[in-house]
């Protein structure tokens, strides 16, 4: 095997070394599975592990080298969160209810990282129903943050976030519709990407949305990855149309506006008086704001006009959340609403804004979120990327009280912690594409992240943007003790 590559090198450099013929698949997948049986134990990151299957698509990877046959992850190891259906594996979502359930098929997302090549090893971590911002069920139990295995690796792709930063898998996609693929990242000091609402199919999640592609809200899927590039990777495997768009359209993603940081317009987000953030998130933003001064971008505290102190904003994502949990069959709908109250989990505060609602009611909200992306629209004609944000504070430790009930001293303030909601929804009501990306550390050692959000459909733009700030600041770091 090639001395470059190891449990840490990023997925391009594995491809690279793939390709080169510096390593095999069946090498590289023995890598990763030697790391995760020395590994996972005390941080149970990977849940679910499919090794038999692994080994035969490594050894037809190779094959298939052998031959001159190539592909956009052809033998790279790689892991799927828990909600996203694998053919034969688990999708329990976290629930006891589910935890016989395997998946008859492949999510449309899977089906194109196996087309490319891939071999997957198996699937990671998540809270119930996807409703924490830790990754502990009662199905595979919890898992922990490699930089402290006290502290949370966030949720809900938690799992996947902490395989990333132990060197357990050099690519995991999750799932994100309240900020759960930008959290784990932000938490775990990886990189996370939220696509543009639309541009990776969600067939295949549980818990999903019966609403077809092109209306889809909220919810999306995603790449978490070490690097920026890796994220362009994945993004390039898995975009485009669902099953039956496929006939008429395509989808050709615009190149990033920018390649070098001194051409950046970045607009910091101002504070919100109602949602205070920690010393250290500060610490982080003004670290930015210093180094994009110091490499000659634009950049000055900006936030769309009508935006205000994101009180509306936030309600309107709050009832729109609350809708999509409860659009299924009346019996379907109080099921799934039920298990997620029971959970306690941060979308909670969603039911608190009723279950009742009419279909005026409904359209009422489109029109106002359709406001909202104008407003956008609006905004990112001056602006290229807004710096915002992704949590309130570093990773927290593990508690068992509930979210809904949970609180956090920020600066001295309690906050109550599903309102740092807020943050991950600037991009998710109204289907802005956003990148989390590793700062730093904070004074107890855990990493911190922030998020580059961007105009519609310009998904490069904030990936580009998130891995120059990467190779300003340091980008990921190693946790200790995981060589």
């Amino acid at each position: 095997m090639s001395a470059d590559v190891d449990g840490f090198s990023s997925a391009t450099a594995m491809l690279e070394a793939l390709r080169a013929k510096q390593v095999s698949a069946v090498e590289l997948l023995e890598l990763h599975l030697d790391r995760i049986e020395r590994l996972n134990g005390p941080i149970n990151a990977i849940v679910v592990k499919d090794y038999d299957r692994a080994r035969q698509a490594a050894q037809a990877a190779d094959a298939a080298r052998a031959r001159g046959e190539d592909g956009k992850l052809l033998g790279l190891p790689l892991t799927i969160k828990d909600s996203i259906d694998v053919e034969g594996l688990p999708s329990t979502a976290g629930v006891s209810d589910r935890a016989a359930h395997r998946a008859e098929g492949d999510a449309a997302l899977v089906a194109r990282v196996r087309a490319a090549g891939a071999v997957i090893v198996g699937k990671t971590n998540i809270p119930p129903m996807l409703t924490d911002w830790q990754s502990d069920n009662p199905v595979y139990g919890r898992t922990n943050n490699p930089w402290n295995l006290e502290r949370t690796p966030g949720g809900s792709t938690g799992g996947g976030g902490a395989a990333l930063a132990a060197g357990l898998t050099p690519l995991e996609f999750g799932s994100d519709i309240g900020g759960s693929i930008r959290n784990p990242a932000s938490w775990c000091g990886v990189y996370g990407h939220r696509p543009s609402s639309g541009v990776v199919p969600l067939s295949g999640h549980f818990p999903g949305s019966s609403l077809p592609n092109p209306v889809q809200l909220l919810g999306v899927v995603g790449p978490l990855a070490r690097s920026a590039d890796d994220l362009d990777l994945a993004l390039d495997v898995v975009a485009g149309p669902d099953v039956g768009e496929d006939v008429a359209w395509r989808l050709e993603l615009p190149p990033p506006r920018h390649t070098r940081l001194s051409d950046f317009r970045v607009a910091v987000l101002p504070s919100i008086p109602w949602l205070p953030v920690s010393s250290e998130m500060l610490g982080a933003i003004e670290q930015m704001r210093t180094a994009l001064c110091q490499a000659g971008a634009r950049v000055e505290e900006a936030q769309p006009d009508g935006l205000g102190d994101l009180r509306e904003h936030h309600d309107l994502y709050l009832s729109l959340l609350t809708a999509i949990v409860n659009q299924r069959r009346p019996e379907e709908s109080r099921a799934l609403a039920a298990k997620m109250r029971e959970a306690g989990g941060m979308f909670a505060e969603a039911h608190a804004c009723g279950v009742e609602a009419t279909a005026q009611d409904y359209l009422v909200w489109h029109g106002r979120r359709e406001a909202f992306r104008a407003m956008w629209r609006t905004f990112f004609r001056e602006w290229d990327v807004l710096l915002a944000p992704i949590a309130v504070v570093p990773a927290p430790p593990h508690t068992t009280v509930p979210t809904r009930d949970r609180v956090t001293d920020v600066n001295g303030r309690s906050v109550s912690f599903t309102a740092q909601l807020a943050f991950p929804a600037l991009s998710v009501l109204t289907g802005q594409p956003a990148t989390a990306f590793p700062v730093g550390l904070s004074a107890d050692g855990l990493p911190v992240g922030l998020q580059g959000i961007g105009p519609y459909l310009e998904d490069r733009t904030t990936i580009r943007f998130a891995g120059l700030m990467g190779e300003a600041v340091g980008g990921f770091r190693r946790p200790p003790g995981y060589d």
